[in-house]
This record gives structure tokens, C-alpha cells and sequence, in this order.
């Protein structure tokens, strides 16, 4: 398959057929290259990696559901260096593109998945997601995109990042293409369900620009209108910002816990931004952990007393569109921080959420977010599935 977008992995170039039969049978999806394929040496976007370890000797679980489930892998896809970043772009490997916002970024780490799903190259496409990895690429280059509760999927034969915070993630084209796929990943084949009162995070939505807000408004009213009951909350008084510190904080502990010892040993290569961000976590310290650790669990029990089975909260994914290529560190980290007030939320709280489609500024996609009670996950995918019956989502042509 000739790869337009600067998306696929030129050094692990492989298919695995799908089943015959299934329910995803027919579709064709990618698969990050954080995930093991047997026979194959999982890259996690740097050289150094790729050349310093062996090929997999298992598929990973994860990739091995939806083969079985009938669909087939078509390729592994580029991502941010060990999956440290949120723009997409790879000092190694370039920038794929994002052909819905032409001479943007895609959005990372999870770039590629997204890029290929935009460009309707695959039906969907298997990302990560820790602080945004799935989430803030969809809503750059307008794809659906879902981030499962914590745990309810299986991250073996995943390169980990921050493990507490780790979960697998995908993309698609279409909510009714999400949803087959997650009924399988999730192994939940309960009926459909709607809930009966939507939360509007109104310090989240202050988080997003005027435009942004603007652009979300008319599918927040059509979401409204479907589910009935709404009611506006804030969900910090102390200000969001300080759930986001204290995420960084402890993903940013995990991450040297899982690569400080490689990256010792073998001193590898990273591009700007990313070698920073290593240099930084290594110099975390106990104290911080120990001042951040309560505010992960204070998140948790407000997102217990504030979330009840029967309900959403809808905020924004991402603060901005996606930023031009090549836009100044300074500026990109500005974003970021902007970013993570927002994706630290299903983090800490190991909440499910899933990024919408539904508007653009100027050509460039919007996304609006949805979040569930941890467990809830197929709530949001049949949400998801009657926005896109109701002609409430972006309309992507692929998928079965």
C-alpha cells in the first residue's frame, strides 16, 4: 500500500489477514508501533530502541482481539519518541500527515494511527493513550477517538510509559465503526444504553478558546436535546491546574521508572522537546510524588461522588486546533500545558472518554469530549453512535 501520508512504518512492513468471519470482519485497521507483532521489532518511534531490542515473540493482545474478531492489520504506524510527546512530530522519522488540517500537526504520540484514520487509508487504527495520546489526535484531525477506563484493557505486549495511567486507545472514522470495535476490545456485548443527565464542565470549557467554544456549542445543544436533563458543574474549586501539576508530576515518576535504566545504559538519541522532557523527569523526587499522590486521590473520590452511572460530562478535548508545523518549543509547550489541564482528568480519575468530531474553525477540526463513571465505557460508545444517527458528527466516507 503506498503510504501518502508519511504514516506507516517502513521497518516493519507486515499484514495479518483477519478471520473470515467476525464482527469486524472486512475492516482494516493499523496498529501504533508500540504494539508487539510476533516475528517483528516493536519501534516506539527511536532508532535506538528499534536497534537495541529483539523482535516480538508474541502479538500482543490487544492486536490479536480484532484479528480475531475478522479485521486486517495492514501496518504498524509512526508516534512520538516512547510515546513522551502530544504534537506528532518525530525529529527521526518526520510528521504524517494531517490531511484534514493541512499543515498542522497531527497531534501525538499516537500520530500515525491518527493521520491513517484521517486520511481513510484503514476503517480504524489501535493508539495509546496516557495524557492525551488518543484523544488530542482525534480531535486534531478529526476522527472519533476513545480512551478506555483503566484496566479494563489488556496492555501486554504494549511498550508502557506511565503504567498507572497507560491505557489502549483507537480511532475511527465513524462512531458506529468505534463502537464494533470496542465492543470487542472491551469484550461487552450488554445492550444499548443512554444516559439520562449530561454534566457541562463549565471550567473545563473555560479552558478552550472563544472559538473553540463556539465551534463545540451547537453539538453541545443537539447532545443536550438528546439526552434531556443537563445541569452545569464545576469540577475543581481549587482551578484545574493543579490536577494537572500533580499528573505531570507522577506520569512523569513512572516514565523514568520504566525507561531511566534503558536510557542509562544505552544514551539514546531524542529529538528536541522529548530529550528534555527525559532530563526532566529523571530529576523528580520523592517529596513531589508524596505531594501529588493525594491529589490523584482526591480526583478519584470527587469523580465517585460527582459521576453516577446514568450520567456524561461533556468539556472540550482540546483547548486549540492543531497548531501549525513547525510552530516555536516555546509556543508548543504553552499548548501543552493547556492540553493537560484538560486530558489529566480521565487520567487520575481512570475515567473512560471518548473525542467526537462535530465542528471545525477555518477547515480545522474540533473535538468535544465525553466522559463516563470508570466501567461505563459502552455508554460512551452508544452515545457516540446516536450523535452520528442524528447527524450531530462530522462525516467521515470510510468504514463498513
Amino acid at each position: 500500500m503506498r503510504d501518502r501520508l508519511g504514516a506507516f512504518c517502513t521497518h516493519s512492513e507486515l499484514t495479518l489477514p483477519g478471520a473470515p468471519e467476525g464482527p469486524l470482519a472486512g475492516l482494516t485497521f493499523a496498529a501504533k508501533d508500540l504494539f508487539d507483532v510476533a516475528g517483528f521489532v516493536t519501534g516506539a518511534g527511536n532508532p535506538d530502541w528499534l536497534r537495541t531490542h529483539e523482535p516480538a515473540t508474541k502479538t500482543a493482545p490487544a492486536v490479536q482481539a480484532v484479528v480475531d474478531a475478522g479485521a486486517t492489520l495492514v501496518g504498524k504506524t509512526h508516534m512520538d519518541e516512547l510515546a513522551f510527546s502530544i504534537n506528532g512530530e518525530n525529529a527521526h522519522y518526520g510528521t504524517p500527515v494531517n490531511s484534514r488540517a493541512p499543515g498542522r500537526i497531527p497531534g501525538g504520540s499516537s500520530s500515525g494511527s491518527a493521520s491513517v484514520v484521517a486520511g481513510e487509508m484503514v476503517d480504524f487504527a489501535l493508539g495509546s493513550d496516557t495524557g492525551g495520546s488518543v484523544r488530542i489526535p482525534a480531535s486534531y484531525c478529526g476522527t472519533c477517538g476513545f480512551r478506555p477506563s483503566h484496566g479494563r484493557i489488556s496492555l501486554a505486549g504494549v511498550v508502557p510509559l506511565a503504567p498507572s495511567f497507560d491505557t489502549v486507545g483507537w480511532f475511527a472514522g465513524k462512531a458506529s465503526v468505534l463502537e464494533r470495535v470496542g465492543r470487542v476490545l472491551l469484550a461487552d456485548s450488554s445492550e444499548r444504553s443512554r444516559p439520562r443527565r449530561l454534566l457541562l464542565a463549565d471550567d473545563a470549557f473555560a479552558m478552550a478558546d472563544a472559538s473553540v467554544r463556539s465551534a463545540l456549542q451547537p453539538a453541545v445543544d443537539g447532545l443536550a436535546d438528546m439526552i434531556g436533563a443537563t445541569v452545569h458543574v464545576t469540577l475543581s474549586g481549587k482551578g484545574l491546574e493543579e490536577w494537572m501539576l500533580a499528573f505531570r508530576i507522577l506520569q512523569g515518576r513512572e516514565i523514568w521508572t520504566s525507561h531511566g535504566d534503558w536510557i542509562r545504559r544505552v544514551g539514546p538519541s531524542f529529538g528536541p522537546g522529548v530529550k528534555e522532557r527525559f532530563e526532566w523527569v529523571a530529576t523528580i523526587d520523592a517529596g513531589s510524588i508524596a505531594r501529588a499522590e493525594p491529589v490523584r486521590e482526591e480526583v478519584a473520590a470527587r469523580f465517585d461522588d460527582l459521576l453516577k452511572e446514568d450520567e456524561v460530562l461533556c468539556l472540550p478535548t482540546a483547548p486549540t486546533i492543531a497548531p501549525l508545523k513547525d510552530t516555536s518549543p516555546q509556543e508548543l509547550g504553552s499548548v501543552r500545558d493547556r492540553i493537560m489541564v484538560l486530558t489529566c482528568i480521565a487520567g487520575l480519575a481512570c475515567l473512560p472518554q471518548v473525542s467526537l468530531p462535530v465542528g471545525a474553525i477555518e477547515g480545522c477540526p474540533v473535538g468535544l469530549s465525553l466522559l463516563a463513571r470508570r466501567g461505563s465505557d459502552v455508554t460512551l460508545l452508544d452515545v457516540a453512535r446516536d450523535l452520528e444517527d442524528r447527524q450531530l458528527l462530522e462525516k467521515g466516507s470510510r468504514g463498513h
